[in-house]
């Protein structure tokens, strides 16, 4: 049964470490002076990190405070101290003493709270404020009185501190030990029986205090007391307490308060004199106590972030050696005198202009040292668009992108990331974080021109330059450095780079020919742009080159031609002399169109001949008779033995339409004509009819 539950604890121990390596928090302790570079713990262990890749990731340690204790050996990934931790030093105050820091993996943007608690060694020994305490008491003085002792004092914490006192030396005195209201020992000198300064006018004790370590260390105080005559009133304070509130940037040297004591002795008995009777180390350097007056002055700068409140024993003692003591409690208030500690964590100095939206560019700390409404920090982004502030982890910032960069816009941008606590007047801390815009090659090359044309003079030199084309690219370096080429294609049969080319880094356009007007007027190409980027961008531009006409060819006679020797036909001028160069050129395409509209022309006219003569032939062969057959002209039938008959069948035409499918097909009577009655044949023969 004793074995189960001592398993039980184990396993919540373990299930307590892996809850908090989980959120990210670790726990270690450490006793206080240790060397130099002292295990720790084992961090790379208990965050699961991976051993080779610890210093490709970016890890480092930081620390809240201005010193540095602790650090991350980057080969075993233990936490180790940086130099000598003194408990007392740090944690003078406090009975639990806890450093807190943080692990920052940089190439993750991930951060890791570290507390580590400096537990206490028996290094300090119990020691007194003076070595000698001296008292003055009267002869009257009732046994059984008591006088405080100063209080001994051990920076060490628990069992390590002050435990016990013990005082030796004289049978007259005797020791007290009172516990005060924080569980403090406070001795105190009591009288055990009454005093004869005419048997002893001195008396000599030794007070020890010990602390509870292993061993013990112990502190010794002498203790000296003289008998005075008598005296009968102690001084009296006139508050039991004192408290006073005072900000802390009070000057130096200004009064904080007077404390006052009356004793109604006169003469030596009656003059009281004052004096701290416990006070830290600390507070002695801060305030200074007029013996004579009373009056506290502060003697060094406050600062509330490291003592807010202080506690001070002060005594009253008159000529004759009696007293009175009282408290006084000076709390200090703060005031908002330190500015936000704005710290880059990590950052990124450089971003490509595609990276996604919500892209993490830098990691800040903030903290201020004040307390309240004056601690309170906000964290602002100065107008940018393109950014934005999101919170990360307790006092931790991040910034990141709001939106798609684009370096033809911006190709370099200054953060200004501002802290402002929330005092009044409000302080305030900035940063500025540079951010340079690594360039994509999103933009294709731009032609200065839609199209370009030109005009170059035929028989010109090969080689000659014939206009330039000019493309931009509004990327940068390689993505913006543009190269030219043909769009190869082919004139009169030949490919086109045969005619022309072009420059691939200016643009240049050349002429690899001479060109004749009479062979190509006019040539057609394209030129494409590419950009230096990966995969390419290119954009093409067409080019018109014109050539012009030049009076490179003599006239050709074409008509008449050429006279034999002797002939009549010299001198004869067939074309003006002002005729524009150029006009009298005739091609054999044009010789050849002519001829064949003279021949259509030519046969037209023939066959328009040949009809007009078959019509008249016809006329003279079938001569006009003056019969009728029921309007059926003479020509058309012939007579024969008294019967008429049809020389050619006759025929209507009918067409039709699209609408005939709507009505019926009719002949007029008029249209029978076609057909003969049969008649009876005449008793004479007729005659067989002629056209006289």
């Amino acid at each position: 049964r004793c074995w189960g539950r001592r398993q039980r604890v184990l396993l919540w121990g373990v299930l307590l470490a892996a809850w908090e390596a989980a959120w990210g928090q670790l726990r270690y302790s450490v006793p206080e002076e240790m060397p130099k570079g002292s295990f720790v713990g084992d961090v790379a262990k208990d965050l699961g990190l991976q051993l080779p890749v610890l210093p490709d990731r970016g890890i480092r340690i930081l620390e809240k405070g201005r010193t540095q204790y602790f650090s991350l050996h980057g080969k075993t990934g233990h936490l180790v101290t940086t130099d000598r931790i003194d408990r007392e030093q740090l944690c003078r105050l406090v009975e639990k003493c806890l450093l807190r820091c943080e692990l920052i993996v940089e190439r993750e943007m991930k951060v890791y709270g570290i507390t580590v608690e400096i537990t206490d060694i028996n290094d300090n020994v119990p020691s007194f404020r003076d070595a000698e305490m001296v008292f003055k008491l009267s002869e009257t003085t009732a046994p059984g009185s008591r006088f405080p002792l100063a209080e001994a004092h051990d920076p060490d914490s628990g069992q390590n501190s002050l435990q016990s006192y013990e005082m030796s030396g004289d049978d007259h005195f005797s020791l007290a030990v009172q516990e005060g209201p924080g569980g403090d020992q406070r001795p105190e000198l009591v009288l055990a029986k009454a005093l004869d300064r005419e048997q002893a006018a001195f008396h000599e004790l030794v007070l020890r205090a010990s602390d509870g370590g292993d061993p013990a260390r112990t502190g010794t105080a002498r203790i000296r007391v003289t008998v005075l005559d008598a005296n009968d009133n102690a001084p009296v304070f006139s508050q039991a307490e004192y408290t006073v509130r005072v900000p802390e940037d009070v000057p130096v040297g200004s009064t904080l308060l007077i404390v006052t004591a009356t004793d109604a002795d006169e003469g030596l008995s009656g003059d009281v004199k004052y004096s701290f009777l416990k006070i830290s180390d600390r507070a002695s350097e801060l305030f200074h106590l007029d013996s004579e007056t009373g009056e506290i002055t502060i003697k060094d700068d406050l600062d509330f972030e490291e003592v807010s409140s202080h506690e001070l024993g002060v005594q009253a003692r008159d000529g004759g050696e009696r007293f009175d003591k009282t408290k006084v409690v000076i709390i200090v208030t703060d005031v908002n005198d330190n500015p936000p500690e704005l710290t880059v964590s990590s950052t990124l100095t450089e971003i490509s202009e595609d990276a996604r939206s919500g892209t993490v560019v830098a990691l800040l700390h903030v903290q201020d040292r004040d307390s309240g409404a004056n601690g309170e920090v906000r964290c602002s982004l100065d107008e940018s668009i393109q950014f934005r502030l999101e919170k990360s982890f307790e006092d931790y910032y991040r910034v990141v992108t709001a939106r798609e960069l684009d370096r033809e816009q911006v190709s370099e941008y200054n953060l200004t990331v501002r802290a402002a606590d929330g005092g009044s007047p409000s302080l305030q801390s900035s940063a500025v974080l540079a951010l340079r815009v690594l360039d994509v090659n999103d933009n294709a090359p731009v032609f200065s021109q839609e199209r370009y044309s030109a005009r170059l003079g035929e028989n010109n030199a090969a080689g000659a330059l014939v206009l330039t084309v000019r493309a931009t690219d509004a990327d940068w370096g390689q993505n913006a450095r543009v190269r030219y080429r043909l769009w190869e294609g082919r004139v009169r049969g030949a490919p086109l780079s045969s005619y022309v080319s072009v420059q691939a880094d200016t643009g240049a356009l050349y002429a690899l020919r001479s060109f004749d007007y009479e062979e190509v007027r006019e040539v057609g190409l394209w030129v494409r742009a590419e950009d230096g980027g990966e995969p390419a961008l290119s954009s093409n531009v067409s080019v018109r080159l014109l050539i012009v006409d030049e009076n490179d060819n003599a006239p050709q006679l074409l008509y008449p031609p050429p006279a034999a020797p002797g002939g009549g036909w010299a001198g004869v001028e067939l074309a003006p002399r002002s005729a524009e160069p150029g006009a009298l050129v005739l091609t054999r395409w044009l010789l050849l169109a002519v001829a064949a509209v003279s021949c259509l022309f030519l046969a037209f006219l023939l066959l328009l001949l040949a009809l007009r003569l078959r019509r008249c032939r016809r006329s003279h062969l079938l001569p006009d008779t003056s019969a009728a057959l029921r309007g059926v002209p003479p020509t058309h039938f012939v007579g024969i033995d008294g019967v008429r008959a049809f020389l050619h069948s006759y025929s209507h035409d009918v067409s039709l339409t699209a609408d005939s499918r709507k009505t019926q097909l009719r002949f007029s009577a008029a249209s029978s004509c076609d057909t003969l009655p049969a008649r009876p044949p005449p008793d004479d023969p007729a005659p067989l009819l002629a056209h006289d």
